[in-house]
């Protein structure tokens, strides 16, 4: 039986990128029922709105999606569809593994890289709020609440947890920013201390 997973091509490099990741895919022999949609410049062009409702549609019916690069207006234009997607499907752990790969050479070849870095994808700046105070002077809100900061601090411990890895570390602005990351900061000691086999630093 086909797996049914949604396809967002993007644009710009992203129809060119993802048809390659469909081919790989193909090439594994894993059979998959593309279900095609679109975001992005396309979208709008086609349907008037830069993420439209089939998005959301198709990513409810598969439960899987494969999206290619979306480009974003620089000062103007739509909001960021990889963030309006993130906010929409809560989807709050930006997950990054970092590791050499035998074989490779870089100039860190020699070094033992293995991190993984999970970072908070839906608040702080992404949250996206900002208005003109007067001509001329912009402000944007950082916004940072127990919940999101619990939930990225639990997930990278859990993590560390099941992967036996031995130690997580936060990273943070608290010495500047003392009431916003040190919330953060507060919320990854709390989960810190049901983790007492994995290592803290901050």
């Amino acid at each position: 039986m086909a797996h049914q997973i949604t396809l967002i091509p993007g644009d710009g490099i992203g129809p060119e990128v993802a048809e390659a990741t469909v081919r790989v895919v193909a090439a594994s022999g894993v059979e998959v029922e593309w279900d095609r949609v679109e975001a992005g410049i396309l979208a709008e062009r086609h349907t008037g709105k830069y993420l439209p409702e089939s998005v959301f549609e198709s990513l409810a019916r598969t439960k899987v999606g494969l999206k290619g690069p979306v480009g974003t207006p620089v000062a103007g234009g739509h909001p960021s569809v990889n963030v309006a997607l993130r906010k929409r499907l809560n989807l709050f752990v930006n997950f990054r593994p970092v590791r050499m790969l035998p074989g490779l050479r870089t100039r860190f070849a020699d070094l033992p890289i293995d991190l993984v870095i999970f970072r908070e994808n839906t608040e702080d700046l992404y949250s996206g709020i900002e208005h003109e105070v007067v001509p001329d002077v912009v402000e944007s809100l950082k916004v940072i609440t127990r919940v999101a900061s619990h939930r990225i601090a639990q997930a990278a411990f859990e993590y560390a947890a099941r992967e036996s890895r031995r130690k997580v570390t936060a990273i943070h602005k608290a010495n500047i920013m003392k009431l916003s990351d040190g919330l953060f900061l507060r919320c990854c000691r709390e989960v810190a201390a049901d983790f007492p086999q994995i290592e803290y630093g901050n």
